[in-house]
């Protein structure tokens, strides 16, 4: 049985992309303060150890401000750590393989960039998906060319589950994807790449309301 996420903002995390001030546990706490309900850890680059430690952290952190952590591929260290699910990428794990491993309590979240691997998706036991790049992103330049509006409206209408749209999502933005259809927005440096984080994240939260 497919749940509902539960949220309209995922904070997807690149530490990469922070601003000189913050640490990445930082640069999430002041996200969480602005109001974010759910955070998926995406640090590909590091080893298993760090990843485990950095999954360890924020789970104490979501833990604390009642917002989810799902874990980027890694359906074991997401369940070491009791996080809330995991978010696979579509030439990694299916989702039924992971449902199988992860039980039916974990939620489970895939990325996707086209109709095609939205609806394979959710054939295999997606909860909700990310669709992107919506628009242009340097942090999504190896998908090829931005889907657009009009591909998310499409998408939208024959996907059943939640549907998050990422890439370039800017705060001018934002109408105009959620009067496509969309369930909510994926966010890597609209926020984690603000000076300040807290205030640049409850005005995305205030554009959801």
């Amino acid at each position: 049985m497919r749940r509902e996420p539960g949220f309209q903002v995922y904070l997807v995390t690149d530490r990469n992309v922070l601003a000189p001030a913050y640490s990445l546990p930082a640069a999430v706490e002041e996200a969480l303060k602005g109001g974010v309900k759910a955070v998926q850890l995406r640090e590909k680059d590091l080893g298993t150890r760090n990843l485990l430690a950095m999954a360890y952290h924020l789970r104490e952190l979501t833990v604390r401000y009642g917002a989810k952590l799902f874990i980027n591929d890694r359906v074991d260290i997401a369940l070491a750590v009791g996080a809330d699910g995991v978010h696979l990428g579509v030439s990694g794990m299916p989702a039924s393989a992971a449902r199988k491993a992860a039980g039916e309590g974990m939620l489970i979240g895939v990325s996707t960039h086209g109709i095609t691997e939205a609806e394979k998706a959710v054939e295999e036991g997606a909860d909700f998906i990310t669709l992107g790049p919506i628009f242009e992103t340097p942090s999504k330049l190896r998908y090829g060319r931005p889907l657009g509006i009009e591909l998310l409206r499409e998408v939208r209408a024959k996907i059943p589950v939640p549907v998050f749209a990422i890439g370039g999502i800017r705060k001018e933005r934002v109408a105009s994807v959620l009067e496509a259809g969309a369930s909510g927005i994926a966010l890597i440096s609209a926020i984690l790449g603000s000076e300040d984080i807290r205030s640049n994240t409850e005005e995305f939260m205030r554009l959801l309301k």
